[in-house]
């Protein structure tokens, strides 16, 4: 209760004050009111405060007459003296009032003693002394070009300091399209000015537009106040890109290298910003393919080879190319670029072979198409220009067809496949370009067989040598035939023509493998009952149609040791080798006591006898020749020599197998009487004999003159059917003693071949030549224009059997000129022997047969030089011709003559080897070593 008794106190304490004041302020606030001018000078007066109030003037001072402002610089001040109001500055009512419509300044006056407060009003009357201003010197505005006309956008004001009518009144804008201008007022706010869109604005047609607007207050004259208003038209993406070209088109060489502008296309977008930004890239319709070869900027525009550019696989390419903004909504245009590509000479022309066929047959006739020749170069113009050629030294050309870079391989001469059975021909095709290409196609053509070449022997004729004694069945000979051609047509098969002749007629003991030309004999032959034949061998090949080719074969059957010697004297009447001979007591040394002849019906060494004695009864007492047979006493009769001996002697052939045969003979010792008439009993006896063993000799020589007539004229016939130069030509001597002799000569090619044997005679033996008979003669016809006046120097050519060798045997041939004749005296055996000479030369050089070839060796004659058995010997005594005359041309070998000067012949070898006199004493010393040798066998025998 208290409290609130207290409250109420209080609140009627404050009451009472508040009115207390009111009272006093309503005393002191008496107001005077002052109007002066604004922007008056400084010291002005405004009015006298003291006299208005009332207020003594001599108490102003005392009471200390004041304003009281809190203001630093008051605007007014009072004079103490006089009580008057003075302008202490100028004062703008603008900034003294702002935008109140009364300027009033209020002033507090006071004076002190007693306190007293008197309250001055002055106001200050506003003067136009202010123009309008706006905000801001400059309005930018952003409008898009997309704002429809109406739209409106409000100003600032502007602000005009003075008030009243000197205020802002009006606004106007500066002219132009697309803008009017609305004032809106707003009482105390002022007039507020709007601008208004009238017009669409484009951005592409004027991006800004620049208005003044103008504000004018009342004033007389008016002040104005300017602010300019930049209107930026924001741009809308309305506009697409635009290209600088409506066509693109440029020439780009193939093979540009990676990375190479092509070409810059240009887009423009009148729009800004990124609605006017333009990027590059391919239109949608481009290809993958063209992806791969080029690449466009997206900045720039430039499109950039990116892979190969090949003119042959396309010569031009259209690309699209899309130019897009970066609008929101970006707006795009495409445009063609046409790229041309140009050739370049990068392809080597292409050669191709069709209709190829790998082989031709060699009969095809010139003209015949091989194959056909395609050129293709991928190239245009004239890098595409193909020129063609083939190689110059072969039997094709090539021939241009009627369709273009077409060709036609033909054959231009005729094949032979023998010569060449297979070309690589080698096309070249070349352009025209710059620089030109060219490439090479080898094409391998074969050239087929046909069968136009028949079988060829390899001999033509063949000559073989058979030994006679072969066995039936066995492949004697073989004859080969080849065919240049090939397969089937060089299958070749054989067979012997038989066609029934006499000639031939020996054919049918032959046969032949038709596959190997093996020749098969299917008896056997023998030397002694033929000697020589010929037959045909046929050689067919398996052609269609087959060809064959026939060759002639020449057979010289060869003598074997096959002939033991047969006897011919002594025989006794029942028919064996035996005989008595009777000799006088008193006959002195070297008495011819008999002569054993015996016969061997082989020739060469295999006919050459030789005589020894197997048993003797007294070695000292008689002696036989090695050679001829004879036996003679080797010393006078004793008183103590024993009236009858008994001679076995053994006549043996020089065969590599010798056969032998045995004689005996016995000598009977007899009274010189006795012997006397004994010798003209034998006489008519062995006159009787020699009558038989002639006629015998003369059957035989005519059977063989019958032969060699038969053979001359076979011989004529086969020489004028066939151009073989074949002769065949028994020669034999019309003067003979018995003795058979056998010299054969046969011509074949351009070789002369003689076949030599000895003659048989009674009482004497001779020793031919050689096993190998066979002697090779030169043609007499191809020297005959040579000089045989002078001897030649001795020829390379010269060929010696290996026979002549000391101590061989004859094996092989021996250049042979002609058979010399070697005749002795009346009553002597007349022998053929053959002579030497060189191959070349036409000079001959007679030689003398061996000793003891049944010949007395007292009465020898030679002839040397050129000539045949009609000849003239040239007879010559013994030791009259020295040994260098006769010296085998070529050969160190050196034909000797050796005689004792009482007419008997030497022991030693009648032919001697070596070099001069000093080959010579060798042999000789060799002969008498064996001599002496001999001789003391025959002694250890006696």
């Amino acid at each position: 209760m208290e409290q609130r008794r207290y409250e109420r106190r209080t609140v009627r304490g404050y009451l009472v004050g508040c009115v207390v004041a009111v009272l006093l302020w309503s005393v002191a606030s008496a107001q005077i009111r002052y109007s002066i001018s604004e922007e008056i000078n400084e010291g002005t007066v405004v009015g006298n405060i003291a006299k208005d109030l009332g207020l003594d003037k001599s108490t102003l001072k005392e009471r200390k007459y004041r304003i009281v402002s809190s203001n630093a610089d008051p605007p007014f001040h009072v004079n103490q003296n006089d009580g008057i109001l003075y302008v202490s500055r100028k004062i703008d009512r603008e900034e003294a009032c702002a935008q109140s419509s009364t300027c009033l300044i209020n002033l507090k006056t006071v004076l002190e003693n007693p306190l007293e407060v008197h309250y001055v009003g002055v106001e200050v009357l506003d003067i136009n002394d202010h123009s309008p201003s706006f905000p801001e010197e400059e309005k930018r505005l952003e409008i898009s070009e997309s704002v429809l006309p109406g739209a409106r956008f409000q100003l600032k004001p502007s602000r005009d300091p003075d008030s009243g009518h000197f205020s802002v009144q009006q606004y106007k804008l500066s002219q132009n399209d697309h803008f009017r201008l609305e004032v809106r007022d707003k009482g105390e706010d002022g007039k507020i000015p709007i601008l208004v869109l009238q017009k669409s604005l484009d951005r592409e047609v004027a991006g800004t537009h620049s208005l003044v607007l103008t504000a004018l207050d009342g004033g007389k004259p008016p002040k104005s106040g300017e602010m300019n208003i930049l209107v930026k038209v924001l741009d809308v993406n309305d506009n697409t890109p635009v290209f600088s070209k409506d066509v693109y088109s440029v020439t780009l060489s193939e093979n540009t290298p990676i990375g190479t502008t092509v070409i810059q296309v240009n887009a423009t977008d009148l729009d800004e910003g990124q609605n006017g930004e333009v990027y590059y890239s391919f239109g949608n319709s481009v290809s993958n393919k063209l992806f791969k070869l080029f690449d466009v900027n997206p900045s720039t525009g430039e499109i950039i080879v990116k892979g190969p550019i090949d003119y042959e696989q396309k010569d031009k390419y259209e690309i699209e190319i899309e130019a897009s903004d970066k609008g929101f909504a970006p707006l795009t245009t495409e445009k063609s670029v046409i790229i041309q590509v140009a050739d370049v000479n990068d392809n080597a022309p292409e050669i191709e072979a069709t209709s190829f066929s790998s082989s031709i047959p060699e009969d095809s006739r010139p003209g015949t198409t091989v194959a056909l020749i395609n050129i293709n170069d991928l190239d245009s113009g004239l890098n595409g220009k193909v020129f063609c050629s083939i190689d110059e030294d072969v039997p094709f050309t090539l021939s241009p067809s009627l369709q273009d870079k077409m060709y036609s391989l033909v054959t231009k001469s005729p094949l032979d496949r023998e010569k060449q059975s297979q070309y690589d021909l080698t096309i070249t095709a070349k352009d025209a370009g710059q620089p030109p290409l060219s490439s090479e196609k080898t094409i391998s053509v074969v050239v087929s067989d046909v069968n136009d070449n028949s079988p060829e022997f390899s001999l033509s004729p063949y000559t073989f040598y058979v030994t006679e004694g072969n066995e039936p069945g066995t492949s004697v000979f073989s004859v080969k035939a080849f065919d240049r051609d090939e397969n089937d047509n060089a299958l070749i098969s054989y067979h012997i023509l038989r066609d029934g002749s006499e000639e031939n007629k020996l054919a049918s003991f032959l046969n032949i493998n038709t596959e190997s030309g093996d020749i098969l004999a299917l008896k056997s032959f023998d030397f002694e009952t033929l000697k020589t034949f010929q037959f045909q061998v046929v050689a067919t090949d398996s052609g269609t149609p087959s060809l064959s080719n026939n060759v002639t074969v020449n057979v010289f059957i060869l003598d074997q040791n096959d002939n033991a010697p047969v006897i011919l004297y002594p025989v006794s009447s029942n028919g064996s080798a035996e005989g008595v001979e009777e000799i006088p007591r008193n006959v002195n040394a070297g008495h011819l006591v008999t002569k054993v002849r015996a016969y061997d019906a082989d020739i060469g060494y295999n006919g050459w006898l030789l005589f020894s004695l197997q048993e003797v009864t007294d070695h000292s007492l008689f002696g036989l020749d090695r050679y001829t047979g004879q036996i003679r006493t080797l010393r006078s009769f004793t008183e103590t020599d024993e009236a009858e001996h008994k001679l076995v002697i053994l006549v043996k052939d020089n065969g590599n197998v010798s056969l032998s045969a045995t004689a005996t003979v016995i000598v009977k010792v007899v009274e010189p009487k006795e012997a006397f008439a004994a010798s003209d009993v034998k006489s008519a006896t062995k006159v009787d004999e020699e009558d038989n063993v002639t006629f015998y000799l003369m059957i035989t020589l005519g059977s063989v003159s019958v032969l060699f007539l038969i053979s001359i004229i076979v011989l004529i016939a086969m020489q004028c059917s066939k151009t073989t130069d074949y002769t065949s030509k028994y020669l034999q001597e019309t003067n003979y003693d018995g003795t058979l002799c056998h010299s054969i000569q046969y011509r074949s090619g351009d070789k002369r071949y003689m076949l030599v044997g000895p003659r048989m005679s009674i009482g004497s033996t001779i020793v031919p030549g050689s096993h190998a008979n066979t002697l090779v003669l030169p043609d007499r016809r191809r020297g005959s224009g040579e000089s045989l006046l002078q001897p030649k120097v001795p020829s390379a050519d010269w060929r010696y059997s290996a026979s002549l060798r000391a101590g061989g045997v004859m094996q092989s041939s021996v250049h042979m000129e002609e058979s010399s004749v070697m005749q002795g005296a009346q009553g002597v055996l007349v022998q053929n022997w053959p002579t030497a000479s060189s191959a070349a030369d036409a000079e001959g050089g007679e030689v003398s047969p061996p000793m003891g070839a049944g010949v007395d060796s007292n009465s020898w004659h030679f002839r040397y030089g050129p000539g045949g058995p009609g000849a003239p010997p040239q007879h010559l005594k013994p030791g009259e011709v020295p040994p260098e005359a006769f010296i085998i041309p070529g050969s160190p070998a050196i034909i000797s003559i050796r005689q004792n000067q009482g007419g008997e012949d030497d022991k030693s070898d009648f032919i001697t080897f070596g070099k001069k006199e000093e080959a010579k004493k060798k042999k000789k010393k060799k002969k008498e070593k064996k001599d002496k040798k001999d001789k003391g066998k025959d002694d250890g025998d006696e």
